[in-house]
């Protein structure tokens, strides 16, 4: 029994002529401990996915399971991290990630909760910022908010919306390392959202592209079979990393553009009509 897994699931969104269908056929399978990234265009439907997963959507079709039972909703066995920070502006760093250990572990005394968060606050890093609030911080700085507060849930399976895609490249860069870091400490079950085909094989196990929508579907599967822990500038001189890159770029780059060929084909093609005023004028006798 995989500890998530996607069945011949369908979403889409609207009524009628308006409908638009996401995700066609997603079929996915993610054992215990497993780093599992999922690649794709902006458009194709990533979050989508990720929100189904999180419990956050329900399935049109098919079905959604979490050890083996369907997934019921949000849980927090199941932490999530946006791509937006999603942080109460009037809390300090340190009030953030507490609210979530206030709702995950509410049997812990005030002073037990606070320890709690601030461990996590630290693990990443932030424990000069404990009292400073999201507007004092930098974007890179209020992610690392954002990851404390998931890991301090300490969910079973962390899902990751393009968590860095926002950030620029040195603190993306950064951030990269710092959660490859933590992985490695429990090897938690991760499923990764994300844009970025270098992001992917510096940190999963698995990679598998999502193909462009309308109706969506998982492509195949590239296993990254490179040695951990992994370093970003070893990695470079590696030809199966070379390799891996480039067997993926390529499959995203194919049916990217057998996608847009078809949208040519089923275009509906305007009718060929002049304004009156463009006319040319009749004479008069």
């Amino acid at each position: 029994m995989s500890f998530i897994e996607l069945k011949n699931v369908r979403k889409g969104y609207g009524e009628g002529s308006l409908r638009t269908e996401v995700l066609d056929d997603i079929n996915l399978s993610i054992e215990e401990g497993e780093f599992v990234a999922v690649v794709g265009f902006s458009g194709s439907g990533k979050t989508t996915l990720i929100s189904l997963v999180a419990g956050l959507l329900e399935a049109d079709a098919g079905e959604v399971l979490y050890k083996g039972a369907p997934v019921p909703g949000p849980g927090p066995e199941r932490g999530i991290v946006f791509q937006n920070y999603s942080l109460l502006p009037w809390l300090t760093v340190t009030g953030n990630v507490e609210l979530a250990v206030k709702q995950v572990f509410p049997e812990k005394s005030a002073a037990e909760r606070r320890e709690h968060a601030v461990r996590y606050i630290d693990m990443v890093n932030l424990k000069r910022a404990l009292w400073k609030r999201p507007h004092e911080l930098s974007g890179g700085m209020r992610q690392r908010v954002s990851v404390a507060r998931t890991l301090s849930m300490q969910p079973e399976v962390l899902l990751l919306d393009e968590p860095f895609g926002a950030l620029d490249a040195l603190t993306r860069a950064t951030l990269q390392d710092e959660l490859m870091k933590i992985w490695e400490q429990d090897r938690r079950t991760v499923l990764m959202i994300t844009n970025d085909v270098d992001e992917a094989l510096l940190l999963s196990d698995r990679i598998i592209p999502l193909t462009p929508g309308p109706k969506a579907t998982l492509g195949p599967e590239f296993k990254v079979d490179l040695d951990r822990p992994r370093d970003r500038t070893e990695m470079n001189h590696d030809p199966e990393f070379t390799r891996l890159r480039n067997e993926i770029t390529h499959y995203l780059t194919e049916v990217n553009a057998e996608s847009k060929l078809a949208a040519m084909k089923t275009a509906r093609r305007l009718p060929d009509i002049k304004p009156i005023d463009l006319l040319a004028p009749t004479s008069k006798a």
